[in-house]
C-alpha cells in the first residue's frame, strides 16, 4: 500500500492529472470533493459554519461558498475560524475514504490536495507529485477557463507558495504546460515509479 500526495498551483491542471492516474489504476481521494461533502446541507460542517458565520451565508439551502470565500479571502481571522471548522472534517473524510480504499484492496491511493505544502502535509506521503505550469498559463486558465477576474486570479496565486519552492520540495514533477498527450506521457512514465 502506498499513499501519494498530488498537488499543484491553482490552474495547473492537477485535477486532469489526477484523472490520468485514476485511469491507470490509482484510487484518488480528492480534497475538493471532501470539502463539498463537509459543506453538504445537514452535515456537521454545514451546521458549524452556519452557527459560526450566520444564516446569511446560506442560499437555496446550501452554504454560499462564493460569498463566504470573499469574506475569508479578505479577513484572516474569519479564514482561521473557517479553517478550524473545515480542515479537521476534511481530514477525517479523506482518512475514511483512504481506509475504505485500502480495505478494498487498493495498492496505491493518491490524495489530490491543492495546498499540500502550504499546510505542511508532505510528511504524510511516501512521495509528492507536483503538477506545474508557468504563471502566465495558470492566470490564463483561471481568467479565461474559469472566468475569474484578473485581480482575484492574481490574488489566488499570490496567496500560494511560490512554484519554485514547491518544485524543490516535491519528489516528482509533471509539466502540464504542453499538450494533453505530453502530460499523459509523463503520467504514464511516472506511474510505475510511484506504484511499485
Amino acid at each position: 500500500m502506498k499513499l501519494i500526495g498530488l498537488t499543484g498551483g491553482a490552474g495547473s491542471g492537477k485535477s486532469t492529472v489526477a484523472e490520468m492516474f485514476r485511469e491507470l489504476g490509482a484510487v484518488v481521494v480528492d480534497a475538493d470533493e471532501a470539502t463539498h461533502a463537509v459543506y453538504a446541507p445537514g452535515s456537521e460542517g454545514f451546521n458549524q459554519v452556519v452557527r459560526e458565520f450566520g444564516q446569511e451565508y446560506v442560499r437555496d439551502g446550501q452554504i454560499d461558498r462564493a460569498r463566504l470565500g470573499e469574506v475569508v479571502f479578505h479577513d484572516e481571522g474569519a479564514r482561521s475560524r473557517l479553517n478550524a471548522i473545515v480542515h479537521p472534517l476534511v481530514r477525517q473524510w479523506m482518512a475514511d475514504r483512504t481506509a475504505e480504499a485500502f480495505d478494498g484492496g487498493a495498492k496505491v491511493v493518491i490524495h489530490d490536495v491543492p495546498l499540500l505544502f502550504e499546510n505542511g502535509l508532505e510528511g504524510v506521503y511516501s512521495d509528492v507529485v507536483l503538477v506545474y505550469t508557468p504563471a502566465a498559463v495558470q492566470l490564463a486558465r483561471l481568467t479565461e477557463g474559469r472566468g475569474l477576474p484578473m485581480a482575484r486570479a492574481n490574488a489566488m496565486l499570490a496567496a500560494q507558495m511560490p512554484i519554485d519552492e514547491k518544485r524543490a520540495r516535491a519528489q516528482h514533477l509533471i509539466d502540464n504546460s504542453g499538450t494533453p498527450e505530453e502530460t499523459r506521457d509523463q503520467v504514464r512514465k511516472l506511474w510505475p515509479v510511484i506504484s511499485k
